[in-house]
């Protein structure tokens, strides 16, 4: 596999470009196409925690790519209004408490909200009581008492992009401008064997990774592979993005309101304002949509809104033949839980395990679309999970609430409601604390919690409570503003060693 060609720039091409310089055996030719006619989808982008390791992979500067990309820090989301009007909560990113012995913390708190108890859920995680102040730095305190932080990154995805592409063409890879005209295959085994480009250029491969966006045209148009409708549990197909001036404080985390037929987001950057709002148009008109979206923005709009339409699910083999699809190619998970790029992430580093030698083995590529569609239901079930346990009273709400759920999700709910117990299968993606900061803010609350849990005595059950809750509140408190973090960065450019 020496010639590697990917077809398709933005973020999903470039992080793939990034990836492959940095660890393909030297004399690996890597080529991308990409057409500046051509836009990407990408916006104003939120992350989860793991981008931070794709960085660190690549040896990327953290305050270099801050400044490089309009970043700002997110600590989690915010979810508002899902349980109806006036609610919110945040799924913090990080831990929440300690666990005692054999029983995770949570079960701990439980038994004291049921003996009339009142600290909130949220006072014990670093990120979110952070957050609720717009405060933010690394903790540098006590190695032995880790503080529970964890972040990600808020950014301008074009720009990311960008700062990857300059990463990648200075180890090597090799931009191509052009539009895909025709996709050959090999008529002795049906592997693609090159692209031909508008102008008649022919690029030619071994390996073929398919960036193309929706349009998946090597993966979907020219192999054929099916596509997995997820919509009857995802209903939302539209989605409208704006941005707008922003403004001070800068927040560090996301926000995702709930709406009449969907949710809107709100991404701050340092230069502005994300927003988007994601609907289902069989309950929401379009130009009510662009109303709605235009009517609760934090400032003047700073260009039309941009409408996309999508269909959620995913490609039955993501890697057929000798094409993986990544990104949009390989499917659509709404970006409801900022899993976009860590998608794109992860299918990147699984590549990486199975890159192929002479030849691509069967059983590899048969592993790779097994761990591809394992995780892609786990996000699939965590994300309707939000829609599912909802308070609200509108029609699409009301379906929502309705719909019949994944079996795999069913079992979580009804275990969580019944003991309090989370489980997480292997390595997927969202960790128990993520479930059960969803469940618990909108609205599953659990009959009853660990029997262990009761063999603590109820004084040391309050010191052991307030001893955790002090610990965030020192930590929180040893932090500057997020504004003030951000500007020390802007202001001192790095020093590499």
């Amino acid at each position: 596999m020496r010639k590697v060609v990917i077809v398709g720039g933005g973020t999903a091409g470039w992080m793939a470009a990034a990836a492959f310089a940095r660890f393909l055996p030297t004399g690996t030719l890597v080529t991308l196409v990409e057409s500046d006619a051509i836009g990407t989808v990408g916006v104003g982008e939120a992350t989860i925690p793991q981008i931070r390791l794709f960085n660190q992979s690549l040896g990327l500067n953290e305050d270099d790519f801050l400044r490089a990309t309009q970043g700002t820090i997110k600590l989690g989301i915010e979810f508002v209004d899902w349980s109806g009007p006036g609610s919110r909560y945040l799924h913090a990113f990080g831990s929440i408490g300690r666990g005692l012995g054999l029983v995770p913390f949570h079960h701990y708190w439980l038994r004291h909200r049921a003996e009339g108890g009142t600290s909130d859920l949220w006072d014990f995680s670093a990120s979110a009581r952070a957050a609720a102040q717009d405060r933010f730095a690394p903790d540098r305190g006590r190695p032995d008492l880790p503080s529970g932080l964890a972040w990600a990154y808020q950014f301008d995805a074009s720009l990311y992009a960008a700062h990857l592409r300059g990463y990648a063409e200075d180890r090597g890879v090799v931009r191509i401008e052009g539009q895909i005209a025709d996709v050959v295959l090999d008529g002795a085994n049906g592997d693609i064997a090159s692209v031909t480009l508008t102008d008649g250029r022919v690029v030619a491969g071994d390996l073929f990774i398919d960036c193309s966006g929706f349009r998946s045209l090597l993966n979907g148009a020219a192999l054929g592979v099916a596509f997995q409708d997820w919509s009857h549990w995802l209903p939302c197909d539209r989605a409208l993005a704006v941005p707008c001036a922003g403004g001070t404080p800068i927040t560090p985390y996301t926000r995702a309101t709930a709406r009449t037929a969907g949710w809107q987001w709100r991404i701050p950057l340092q230069h502005r304002t994300g927003n988007g709002l994601v609907y289902c148009s069989s309950f929401q008109d379009d130009q009510a949509a662009v109303d709605l979206l235009l009517g609760n923005l934090d400032s003047a709009p700073l260009a039309e809104p941009r409408a996309l339409r999508f269909t959620t699910g995913m490609r039955s083999q993501p890697w057929s033949r000798n094409c993986i699809a990544l990104g949009l190619a390989a499917g659509f998970l709404e970006p409801l839980e900022s899993t976009s790029i860590h998608l794109i992430q992860s299918a990147i580093a699984r590549l990486l395990q199975l890159w192929p030698g002479h030849r691509i083995a069967d059983a590899d590529r048969v592993e790779y679309n097994r761990q591809t569609t394992r995780e892609c239901h786990a996000v699939r079930d965590f994300l309707i999970l939000h829609y599912r346990a909802n308070g609200r009273t509108e029609p699409f709400w009301q379906k929502c609430r309705a719909a019949p759920l994944p079996d795999s999700l069913a079992h979580r709910i009804d275990l969580f409601r019944a003991t309090g117990r989370i489980i997480r299968e292997g390595d997927e993606l969202f960790t128990e604390v993520g479930w059960l900061q969803v469940m618990s803010g909108q609205g599953i609350v659990p009959e009853s919690y660990h029997p262990l849990a009761g063999a603590v005595s109820p004084r040391d059950l309050d010191s052991f409570l307030y001893a955790a809750r002090q610990h965030v509140a020192s930590v929180v408190a040893r932090m500057p503003t997020h504004d003030a973090f951000l500007a020390a960065r802007r202001a001192a450019p790095s020093v590499h060693d």
